[in-house]
């Protein structure tokens, strides 16, 4: 007879987001000892991308905006997703589920990246790869790869509130996309993959042994799978186990252009049969690439959440109904029965036993509350003076950044406030009041699109007075000096700022000063992709100067609306 130390260790071990046929028991009493589920998740929603169809139905995406590297967990009847966040601060942004479809934004694990003082500049393209967030002995575990410094791990027993510090659990070059681990016996392993940018390889995957806390690696790892000839740059596993089989899904390929692997085994070093899983087929979803395995809580029905990059508008995330064919998974719709699937584009909701409201992640910005909304983040570990919000003004200030040493365009600028984009077509219109700094000239406010190619429309301080300003970067990560093209002296420091959206990318800005008829200015900018990102939009204020008191601009509020004809003059 088994002892009740080893049923416990099992159970537990169980509760790590790994799909077993005896998973729902296990996870609901271990649910009534530690974790206490969620409301579901309820707010505003998107005016320019929903994914619930309201008759049953979804269409993918689920979230249309840029969640690259999606990883998700269920608890209970809660999911739990995070993904890449690169350089951006806040990072690790964690989203809230009850039935796959309908997504918010709870909280994020990551106020700052480490080590901090390098991370105070912007490291484009750095930082948090392909991160795993599993649920484990009553706590939330994310772990990550950053290619320079090694593999974190944070965690936490509420992933709402606050994280612990991140824990350094492998140091070295060129570690990623690391997943963890742990067996029913109570060992913890660890699988991730490598970069070879920094690495010098690619196309491997290893598994190290950790202590039971999950807080270090105990050897030097073993190579699992080598896909140099039939799947390059195999690369994002996520670890789990079903029915005696370890399992190992992994995407190969590239990004745009790849497929989804599935690797098994009954020993966890293998060796690993293999098999395609998931690929674009017929359809428009290029590259499915690299995600989730997740459950409904009775463990009837199986999905898939991927990511499909879309060049300006990021990774975005797409949800993939899934089934279990002779041991192996069989992702999205398979016609012809090779076990092989390719995408959906609509399918009928999962069947979590309830229907739930929808929602959406968090875009438009009314700044009424007491801090600043879930779906801002910064280009690098902020400080404390860059932005205020004023709950009693429903506003949000923005001091003036002094531009960094050695600037050569906005690329090096930490302050910009941005947000992902949040479909293919949208409007955003803020209204801005500057006020600089008297003894200062070319102080700067205003709105902009932040990609490798950039576009802002500011106000802008000389000593005449403040004037209108529209600004274009190309190839920005070249340092490659933008250009302003003055387009006369403003009346009041009040103006209304907005960027039209449209298919491609193409972002056409236009300004106000009465709040109802806006003017276009400039060419329109075609966005392009920053470093492994989508093109954002937000705020930003900067100044050329040192001083002991900044300008500052006062925002009332970001709305993020459908596009539609312009009340325009020329």
């Amino acid at each position: 007879m088994l002892s009740k130390k080893y049923l416990t260790l099992s159970l537990l071990a169980l509760l790590a987001c790994q799909s077993e046929k005896t998973r729902t028991e296990i996870a609901s009493a271990d649910k009534a000892q530690t974790w206490v589920s969620l409301p579901a998740p309820t707010g505003e929603v998107s005016k320019v991308w929903v994914a619930d169809l309201g008759d049953g139905r979804y269409k993918n995406p689920i979230i249309n905006a840029d969640y690259s590297d999606p990883d998700v967990c269920r608890v209970g009847d809660d999911y739990f997703m995070t993904s890449s966040s690169f350089n951006v601060v806040p990072g690790l942004q964690v989203l809230h589920s009850k039935d796959l479809v309908n997504w918010k934004i709870i909280g994020y694990a990551l106020d700052r990246l480490p080590p901090f003082e390098h991370f105070s500049r912007p490291q484009h393209g750095n930082g948090v790869w392909a991160p795993a967030i599993r649920y484990h002995k009553g706590e939330f575990y994310i772990y990550w790869g950053d290619p320079d410094f090694g593999i974190y791990m944070v965690k936490t027993k509420n992933p709402a509130g606050q994280w612990e510090a991140p824990v350094l659990v492998k140091e070295g070059k060129g570690l990623i996309d690391s997943c963890p681990f742990w067996d029913e016996d109570g060992q913890a392993y660890l699988v991730h993959g490598w970069a070879g940018s920094r690495a010098g390889i690619k196309s491997v995957l290893t598994i190290n042994r950790m202590n039971p806390e999950g807080t270090k690696v105990l050897d030097e790892g073993v190579m699992v799978f080598d896909g140099h000839d039939a799947h390059p740059t195999v690369e994002g596993p996520k670890f789990y186990k079903r029915s005696g089989y370890y399992y190992i899904f992994a995407p190969a390929g590239g990004v745009s252009t790849g497929w989804q692997l599935v690797l098994r085994s009954k020993n966890i070093y293998g060796p690993y049969e293999e098999k395609i899983v998931l690929d674009q087929g017929k359809t428009p979803i290029n590259g499915p690439h690299q995600g989730a395995w997740i459950d409904t809580p009775d463990g009837k029905e199986h999905w898939f959440i991927h990511f499909q990059d879309v060049e300006a508008y990021g990774r975005i995330v797409h949800l993939q109904p899934m089934k279990w064919v002779n041991g192996w998974p069989v992702i999205g719709e398979d016609a012809d029965g090779d076990g092989k699937g390719q995408p959906v584009l609509v399918h009928k909701k999962p069947n979590v036993g309830k229907t739930y409201p929808v929602v959406t992640p968090q875009d438009s910005d009314e700044f009424e509350g007491h801090r600043l909304g879930l779906q801002w983040q910064w280009h690098a570990n902020p400080k404390a003076t860059w932005a205020f919000v004023n709950p009693a003004q429903e506003q949000i200030r923005l001091f003036t950044e002094q531009l960094p040493e050695n600037y050569k365009n906005f690329w090096d600028i930490p302050n910009l406030l941005l947000q992902k984009f949040p479909a293919e077509q949208f409007t955003v219109i803020t209204k801005m009041k500057f006020t600089p700094n008297e003894k200062l000239v070319n102080e700067r406010a205003g709105l902009i699109v932040m990609s490798d190619s950039y576009a802002h429309l500011s106000l802008v301080s000389k000593k005449d007075g403040l004037y209108l300003a529209y600004t274009k970067g190309e190839k920005a990560e070249k340092g490659i000096p933008d250009k302003e093209e003055l387009l006369g002296k403003v009346k009041s420091n009040e103006i209304y700022f907005r960027v039209d959206v449209d298919k491609g990318a193409v972002c056409q800005f236009s300004y106000s000063e009465d709040g109802s008829q806006f003017k276009l200015v400039g060419t329109p900018l075609a966005a392009k992709p920053g470093k492994w990102i989508g093109a954002k939009v937000g705020l930003f204020a900067v100044r050329q100067d040192k001083i002991n008191d900044a300008g500052y601009a006062d925002f009332d509020w970001f709305r993020i609306n459908p596009l539609q004809a312009r009340n325009l003059n020329n």
